[in-house]
């Protein structure tokens, strides 16, 4: 069976990171894996998305309206721009965090109100995760989207793979600690 996921972010908030984590973590659990990854002008604050399928057999990365099992998204009106792909019973995890667009940092729009809300309403499986919050907690804010790795890792019930090792790998050594504890918290939410 093939599996479906699209995280979807704004850029600097670390969602390719996520991405080539998850990859390389499907990849030496023995699943076939195809990675498609979109910038939209991501150094500016725009939308970043990457679509990841994995299975036995994947022959394309790309994820149709309606056909993602599980949207990560690590800012909640990017959520609510993406969820159209998600499967009647998919599963959205939504971080509660609020990045502006180049059109509100302007004045030439407003950032909306009631966005968790609406989700809310329309998605059945749903999980809100204040990662900013557990962030700066943890005393790392930059840690908010290995936050969200732990949280999609049990979505996913894939606790048995190496994650920290990829963790390690994929970050420079002085902050291993702080991101191998944001990945327990995102495990534990």
């Amino acid at each position: 069976m093939v599996k479906s996921l699209l995280l979807v972010g704004v850029g600097g908030q670390g969602t390719i990171l996520v991405s080539r984590i998850l990859s390389q973590g499907f990849v030496n659990a023995g699943y076939d894996v195809k990675m498609s990854e979109i910038h939209g002008m991501s150094q500016r604050g725009g939308s970043v998305t990457t679509q990841i399928r994995f299975g036995e057999k994947v022959y394309s990365p790309s994820i149709d309206k309606g056909e993602a099992d599980l949207i990560v998204s690590f800012e909640k009106l990017e959520a609510a721009r993406y969820i159209k792909f998600l499967k009647k019973d998919g599963r959205l995890i939504v971080n509660n965090e609020e990045k502006y667009p180049l059109p509100v940092l302007s004045g030439f729009a407003e950032y909306p109100d009631g966005v968790i809300e609406e989700l809310e309403k329309n998605v059945e499986n749903i999980t809100v995760v204040n990662a900013k919050e557990i962030a700066e907690e943890l005393g790392e804010p930059k840690s908010q989207n290995i936050i969200i790795l732990g949280a999609l890792v049990k979505a996913l019930d894939l606790e048995d793979i190496e994650w920290k090792d990829l963790i390690k790998e994929n970050l420079p050594k002085k902050v291993h600690d702080i991101n191998i504890r944001a990945f327990e918290r995102g495990l534990s939410l």
